[in-house]
């Protein structure tokens, strides 16, 4: 594999001290062991991986699921666990611009339907996710930024003004927000494995600790080669989002660019420690900043609380975040200063050079699919590509809008791209002031 960051990034450092690993034991998968022919080779057992599992096992199509480490190993096991419209980085008016009205509308459509996706299958399936929240709220951290949520203000949400956040429970120094009604939080770990399970059950094979060394095309499929085995398939699904490499296939290359974004949960707080802070709601809640954090209480009165940003991976780079995410929950939140942060961990979300996710077929390459680029909001819209390949394999309408199915174009630089954050996470800090 030939990925963007140094091993560090891909090895335990930065995942250590997660939090939702506590909360719900990993299953115990087999790793591959020899030969396999299946109709769909699945790279990647997050959610757009085994989304995708689920929905070909119920239509009867054999199906292994290859993950390189652990059961809920990368960005969907360790993730913030907001399930929430999102998906691309473009605002409506741009998306509107770039791909006019009716496009933008059936994208937004899409994000909705996202959200709505991953509640049926909670429901459906019997998984107990720890959900809460109604809706997410987004909160201004400058006058300006409220000036322009007052202007963009949709009538399907609520507009807040700053006197009235105490009264929703929300304590800090911000100048106002709005609420849009869809969208919640869970423990992303227990929808994981709970869609683990019930695509095992409807017949899919899940491999751990099988890394995808080598894909080729053979004359009736494709060939991947494990370190132990080789995988023979009809059709292949790459779901890899941010832990992508840039061969598996060529196509990748130069498409993703991962980030990354830390998380830290604080011990569970009294009923007296939320009044002092005046944070009592449980709706989830990010700022808007563009460099964002993303917080929320917690069924167990735990605070979960994330931020973009980090630029480098080494021991050294992880301190540094670290240290960094918890100076900005002290100094937002100031009443919980004394409070003691339990857990802390960081992984990579995935951008594309247009801002929008993708998911559709590999040009050129009958049979070779892909779904990634969820600018870290792939709780809901790494469920909704799943299914969306499925359908593609089985020959079916989508239902994808068309911004989702553009091929995404290349970053510059190839495998230098990395050099582009620096500067773009510098405007946006000063952007943010």
């Amino acid at each position: 594999m030939k990925r963007l960051f140094p091993d560090y990034t891909y090895g335990s450092g930065p995942r250590e001290g997660c939090w939702w690993d506590e909360t719900i034991a990993a299953p115990d998968w087999p790793d591959l062991q020899g030969d396999l022919s299946v109709d769909v080779a699945i790279v990647g057992a997050g959610f757009t991986g085994l989304s995708a599992a689920l929905h070909l096992a119920n239509a009867g199509v054999s199906v292994a699921v290859l993950e390189a480490e652990t059961p809920g190993w990368g960005a969907s096991g360790r993730n913030g666990g907001f399930c929430c419209l999102g998906g691309s980085k473009l605002s409506h008016k741009a998306m509107a611009r770039i791909y006019g009205a009716p496009a933008a509308e059936r994208y937004d459509a899409a994000e909705a339907e996202a959200v709505h996706l991953v509640a049926e299958l909670l429901d459906a399936h019997g998984i107990n996710a720890e959900t809460h929240s109604k809706g997410e709220t987004q909160l201004a951290h400058t006058a300006r930024a409220m000036e322009k949520l007052r202007r963009n203000a949709d009538a399907s949400g609520v507009l807040h003004e700053a006197q009235d956040l105490p009264g929703l429970g929300i304590g800090g120094a911000f100048h106002g927000g709005y609420t849009n009604p869809v969208g919640f939080g869970l423990n992303p770990r227990k929808y994981l494995f709970g869609l683990a399970k019930a695509a095992a059950k409807s017949g899919a094979k899940l491999f751990q600790k099988t890394g995808v060394h080598a894909l080729q095309k053979s004359a009736r499929g494709f060939d991947l080669r494990t370190a132990a085995g080789r995988v023979r398939a009809e059709n292949v699904l790459i779901c890899t989002n941010g832990y992508s490499s840039e061969d598996i296939p060529n196509w990748m290359a130069g498409r993703y660019m991962p980030t990354q974004s830390t998380v830290l949960v604080t011990r569970p707080m009294s009923e007296g420690e939320l009044q002092a802070q005046g944070w009592t709601t449980d709706q989830m809640s990010y700022d808007t900043r563009n460099l964002l954090h993303y917080f929320r209480l917690m069924p167990d009165r735990r605070f979960l609380f994330g931020m973009r940003g980090g630029l480098r991976s080494s021991a050294r780079a992880e301190a540094a975040i670290r240290q960094k995410v918890q100076s900005d929950f002290r100094k937002m939140f100031p009443e919980w200063a004394h409070v003691d942060v339990t857990h802390m961990w960081s992984g990579m979300v995935c951008l594309s050079r247009d801002l929008t996710p993708f998911a559709g077929a590999v040009p050129g390459q009958s049979g070779l699919f892909a779904g990634f680029a969820y600018h870290g909001n792939g709780v809901a819209m790494g469920t909704y590509c799943g299914r969306a390949l499925s359908r593609l394999v089985l020959g079916q309408d989508a239902g994808l809008p068309e911004v989702i199915g553009q091929i995404p174009g290349r970053f510059p630089l190839g495998f230098w791209r990395r050099a582009l954050l620096p500067p773009a996470y510098a405007m946006m800090s000063l952007a943010d002031l």
